[in-house]
């Protein structure tokens, strides 16, 4: 295993990562609480990929490749997004529940495209 790396200004690869950790808990309650495990399996993957490829895309192999992994991640949050709207309307989450989960994705779905306007125009 690598040595940690000195803590760098990332907010990109640092928001992706809490908000995997959110999804992780939502899963958690999920199965927990309603004995749902079909969705809870959805949302898990497609939450957790966001920051996946974001920490993927640290090493492409070309400005392409880094494009490549972001735009899937933003289709990933995408997903996420789905996923989240379709627990709160079949009343698996609550509003605040969901409200609080919205806003931590809308926010990486922003910093996501930001970053690939940036990359697309560089």
């Amino acid at each position: 295993m690598r040595n940690e790396e000195p803590k760098r200004n990332d907010p990109l690869s640092d928001k992706s990562f809490a908000f995997a950790l959110r999804i992780i808990r939502l899963g958690r309650f999920l199965k927990e609480s309603h004995k749902e495990y079909i969705i809870s399996k959805q949302v898990l993957r497609s939450g957790t990929s966001i920051g996946a490829l974001i920490a993927e895309g640290k090493y492409a192999q070309s400005k392409a490749d880094f494009l490549h992994k972001l735009t899937i991640a933003l289709k990933e949050a995408s997903e996420t997004e789905y996923w989240l709207r379709l627990l709160k309307e079949s009343r698996y989450i609550d509003d605040t529940m969901f409200q609080s989960l919205y806003k931590d994705l809308d926010e990486l779905l922003r910093l996501l495209i930001a970053s690939t306007k940036t990359i697309k125009q560089a």
